[in-house]
């Protein structure tokens, strides 16, 4: 659960409260993100802050990114209110906001609460594949609530992990019902991100402005050079020596929305167009689940078009 202000103007957030007493246990960690015009004294006023509330920091980044006079800052901390009860979400907000429009931040508060995903495939299974064994093995940093799919084909795959599986076709005139059918599962679910793992359908502007800033997509990273069908193909073809991916944003612009990870692999002239696929995929699948693993753990930032990333 996260509840987020924007200072000046200010911008109220979801009603739930990450921080809310019943459901926090002492010493469970809780994350602070911010970021604001660059200028001095903003992580004493953060750092004393959290002390001032008997917190106790456990990590800290911070960066300052000179070329657009702009600050960013994560800190994670541990512990209850000063008198040892715990802080209510919207209350840390309330006290924080006299701060907050000092600096004219941007700042959220996250507790432990997990993010909950909704992954979108197509036909291409080792992206969810690889998901849902990070998922069971608790190092995804998010739950994955249910699996949504334009194809029957991944449907045992997503059962067997004992996930619900909707099958929502996709045609040129059922692109605008597709679509509402997807952001009601998104309210319906809960859904905090929604994960494109290899999804083989682009979507709309109306949709992508809906999920901006919780929508992750995963591709090869031939893009532009290599586009359309076979890319692997034109790749041999031309006598590639790297093959890689890129997880982003997803937003209007299509497959250049803010990078959060890439992974590149070195090949070479023995490396055949199948054999490029499979390094191509175990591309994909480090690429895409590191950048889901840093968005739940809310060590991503937005930078204008790009991204500071807390690793």
């Amino acid at each position: 659960m996260t509840t987020s202000e924007t200072a000046t103007p200010l911008a109220e957030t979801a009603a739930s409260s990450p921080l809310r007493g019943k459901g926090r246990e002492p010493g469970r960690m809780s994350v602070l993100t911010l970021s604001c015009p660059e200028r001095p004294g903003i992580v004493q006023a953060v750092t004393s802050f959290l002390y001032e509330h008997g917190f106790d920091i456990v990590e800290h980044q911070q960066f300052d990114d000179r070329e657009r006079a702009s600050f960013f800052l994560r800190t994670a901390f541990s512990g209850d209110s000063t008198m040892g009860s715990p802080v209510d979400a919207d209350e840390l907000t309330a006290e924080f906001r006299a701060t907050a429009d000092h600096f004219e931040m941007s700042y959220s508060f996250h507790d432990e609460t997990k993010l909950r995903m909704l992954v979108m495939v197509s036909k291409f299974g080792h992206c969810l594949n690889d998901l849902i064994f990070r998922w069971r093995a608790g190092t995804l940093g998010g739950d994955i609530a249910l699996v949504v799919s334009n194809h029957e084909d991944l449907r045992p795959m997503a059962e067997a992990a004992g996930l619900p599986f909707v099958h929502i076709p996709v045609t040129p005139s059922t692109k605008g019902e597709a679509e509402a059918r997807l952001l009601a599962l998104v309210e319906e679910h809960g859904i905090d991100l929604v994960v494109l793992a290899r999804y083989m359908q682009i979507l709309s502007d109306e949709l992508t402005s809906s999920l901006e800033g919780r929508a992750i997509n995963i591709h090869h990273s031939f893009l532009p050079g290599f586009k359309g069908a076979k890319p692997y193909h034109q790749a041999y073809a031309r006598g590639v020596k790297l093959v890689g991916a890129t997880a982003h944003y997803v937003t209007a612009d299509l497959d250049e929305g803010p990078i959060i990870e890439q992974e590149v692999i070195r090949v070479d002239h023995t490396h055949h167009p199948q054999d490029l696929a499979t390094v191509g995929q175990d591309a994909e699948c480090l690429a895409l689940s590191r950048a889901v693993r840093w968005h739940c753990e809310h060590r991503v930032l937005l930078d204008g078009a790009s991204t500071v990333v807390f690793r």
